[in-house]
């Protein structure tokens, strides 16, 4: 659930840069560089009995990824935890490469450049945590979610409207489309709106 006034603390976060800026930056984005726990879930891991792990997943997320790959465009993961569920995710939805059980996620970042082929500034990353703000601070496109700490609320070029494991995704997948001019291309055969 959204924590009180974070909605309106995304408008004026995407505001932060000037428009031409922040369209240039959103011009060279190629890949979705993502974390797992607090952006592509809630952040919240349950146990079971037997010790096996549930992640929820928001199918939102998972529309927007595949919006996103219809554009053409790649996604990564990197987070710090291992778990079965995001191999799973990720092979659903296209996502690769997956970088697991890394706590060090620049030099993970910089694996997936190499793997990649793409430049600093190519890569959208979206974080939730400490772990993830020197990434933040490193890719062309730095993208918080709502309920993010303030650290990576302040090294982010935008704030999604919503607390991660809620549509975050989705929510920065459909803002950078629309900056990219792209948002219709992939939308009209849902909306059957052009341009």
């Amino acid at each position: 659930i959204p924590r009180p006034g974070f909605a309106s603390s995304a408008a004026r976060a995407r505001k932060v840069l000037q428009t031409s800026e922040l369209a240039a930056r959103a011009a060279a984005v190629e890949l979705l560089l993502l974390d797992v726990d607090g952006v592509l879930t809630d952040g919240g891991v349950v146990y079971l009995d037997d010790g096996r792990e549930l992640k929820r997943f928001h199918v939102r997320d998972g529309s927007g990824l595949k919006l996103w790959r219809a554009a053409g465009r790649r996604a990564a993961i990197v987070s710090g935890r291992s778990s079965p569920a995001v191999e799973r995710r990720a092979a659903e939805l296209g996502i690769g490469p997956v970088l697991q059980g890394r706590d060090d996620k620049l030099a993970a970042f910089d694996e997936v450049l190499s793997a990649t082929g793409l430049r600093p500034e190519q890569v959208c990353a979206i974080g939730d945590d400490l772990p993830d703000v020197p990434v933040l601070r490193r890719c062309g496109l730095a993208v918080a979610v709502a309920d993010a700490c303030a650290e990576a609320r302040a090294v982010a070029h935008s704030v999604t409207a919503v607390p991660g494991g809620h549509g975050a995704v989705r929510d920065a997948i459909e803002w950078l489309l629309k900056l990219q001019g792209r948002w219709a291309d992939v939308t009209v055969r849902y909306t059957g709106l052009t341009g």
